[in-house]
């Protein structure tokens, strides 16, 4: 049984009249899996909760007009003005068989390291999410990587540090154990960088020498010279 769970009502409307589905409070949504795609909906502060903590790569129980199925998130559309949920699908998925997922990657312990108490860096992330793959219930909420071992400021975190738990595996077998995931870099260093940077003065145009070493001629010098040239 899975940790979430969710109702959903079949429908028959689609089109402009999921409009006044979702006036009603309804979100409207698609489960998918071996048959015909099966139309249905929810109501939306129950449904918000789950998606949210569910995410992506949690599996859901859900029940159908009655009927169980185990499904996972597969897409989420929000309104691009009210962030609202306006649409979902849901992946129907068997709980023998491996499915993949996309999982957050979460920094720990980056307090402890010496490259933050000692040297006072600051860590980026580079990749916040990765697709795995495992059978629904041994489908992580998310991947930790431990930055406590970080010193100097070329220091990064990769993939290979990541250790995945058991029965979850790398969706993409083409990616590499050297893919960043994390890096740092010295926030005093580049303020004073940036600061030394506004501070350097502005180089006049007559200030830089062309190429024969000379300075460029004032407004009007070169044509004097030019007309002493031909009177010679």
């Amino acid at each position: 049984m899975a940790e979430y769970s969710l109702t959903l009502d079949k429908r028959d409307i689609a089109g402009k009249k999921l409009k006044a589905l979702r006036a009603e409070g309804m979100i409207p949504s698609v489960v998918y899996g071996e048959g015909e795609p099966i139309l249905t909906s929810s109501e939306y502060v129950a449904s918000e909760k789950v998606l949210s903590e569910a995410g992506y790569h949690s599996p859901i129980d859900l029940d159908i007009a009655g009927k169980k199925q185990l499904a996972i998130v597969k897409d989420v559309q929000l309104d691009p003005v009210t962030r609202r949920i306006i649409n979902v699908e849901f992946q129907a998925v068997s709980a023998e068989k491996a499915v993949e997922a996309t999982t957050p990657i979460v920094i720990v312990n980056f307090e402890a390291s010496e490259a933050s108490k000692i040297y006072h860096f600051a860590i980026t992330q580079a990749l916040e999410e990765i697709d795995v793959k495992a059978k629904p219930a041994d489908l992580p909420k998310e991947l930790t990587v431990d930055a406590s071992n970080l010193k100097d400021v070329d220091d990064k975190l990769v993939l290979s540090d990541i250790v995945l738990p058991a029965g979850v595996e790398l969706a993409d077998k083409e990616m590499g154990g050297d893919q960043v995931v994390a890096s740092l870099y010295d926030p005093a260093a580049e303020a004073a960088a940036r600061e030394a940077e506004a501070e350097k003065p502005e180089v006049e145009a007559a200030d830089v020498p062309s190429e024969n070493g000379e300075k460029p001629a004032e407004e009007g010098e070169g044509a004097e010279a030019s007309e002493e040239k031909k009177a010679e």
